[in-house]
């Protein structure tokens, strides 16, 4: 990946259908958060259409699905496929995964391997949808194997578009993504990398209280339109925080062209604009001007280091 070449690196992005056309939400869900985010163009972009699309822009991403099948009955795209399209598009995509923290010891071992033979640099978790407690020790199995090889553990944090409007939010309860219950995960973890994801209304003061208080914690900033963001963050983005605040869009829920125009008015000082685009990211992924950051194939085990 020529990171020195890239304009930018959009930590947040979904893969939200599989090869065979399978989604990753059921179709109750699917269309209350396009609603909510009201998404204009292709929403199920296929995982070679999302490294077209990035390459198009001369930008990398980080891609994931979500795998909440306990709490949903849907099956996630597989990870293993996410990992095989960033190891096909290394110069464009990233690949971070997902494991529902209930799969337990079948998960830890999935998760392990997904690193080590697949080059997988992060794994995403969504507390309100999969429903759990970040801090549940249900969770902690996972959290080791993620310190241990020294990938990113990123949290969905704040409300959530996904059964927003939906009869009682379709189940999916708020109470689960405060950043709070991050923080003791921080505390358990102290060398554990650490994205807060979104914005994380209605608790946004205590995600930049989290990121301020601990070194291993950061701040995407994806899932909003700038123009919305407390000034607040906008203020330690600029200040305590502005090199652990990360670009990311949400795409294609939220692309990164509407995302990227929208912060340009934005007062962001010059010499943070670069940091938060690129800079914080590529230090944070481990990346390099001659690295290479997708997943390698199958069979092939992880440079990935501590």
């Amino acid at each position: 990946m020529d990171v020195a070449g890239l304009a930018a690196i959009d930590v947040h992005t979904h893969a939200e259908v599989s090869s065979k056309g399978h989604a990753s939400l059921d179709d109750d869900l699917h269309a209350a958060s396009s609603a909510y985010f009201k998404v204009e163009g292709k929403r199920k972009p296929t995982l070679e259409e999302t490294a077209a699309y990035y390459r198009e822009r001369n930008m990398a991403a980080v891609i994931f699905t979500v795998d909440a099948e306990s709490a949903t009955g849907t099956e996630p795209v597989p990870n293993e496929e996410v990992a095989e399209a960033a190891a096909a598009n290394p110069d464009v995509l990233i690949p971070f995964a997902s494991i529902d923290p209930f799969r337990g010891r079948a998960g830890v071992k999935q998760a392990r391997r997904l690193v080590e033979e697949y080059g997988v640099k992060g794994f995403k978790f969504h507390p309100s949808v999969q429903g759990f407690f970040p801090n549940d020790r249900l969770a902690y199995g996972l959290y080791e194997v993620v310190e241990e090889t020294g990938a990113i553990a990123l949290f969905h944090t704040g409300q959530t578009g996904i059964g927003a409007g939906v009869p009682g939010g379709g189940g999916i309860r708020l109470k689960y993504s405060n950043p709070m219950c991050v923080d003791d995960v921080a505390a358990d973890f102290p060398h554990l990398k650490i994205i807060l994801a979104h914005p994380s209304f209605p608790w946004q003061d205590e995600a930049l209280a989290v990121a301020t208080h601990k070194p291993g914690v950061h701040i995407d900033l994806s899932g909003w339109s700038p123009k919305y963001f407390p000034p607040q963050l906008v203020q330690y983005a600029n200040t305590l925080l502005k090199d652990k605040v990360l670009f990311g869009s949400d795409y294609p829920v939220l692309t990164p062209d509407r995302w990227l125009a929208d912060f340009a008015k934005l007062p962001i000082k010059d010499e943070v604009r670069p940091a938060i685009l690129k800079e914080n990211a590529a230090r944070l992924l481990g990346l390099t001007r001659s690295g290479g950051s997708g997943g390698h194939p199958p069979g092939k085990r992880s440079t990935v280091e501590p």
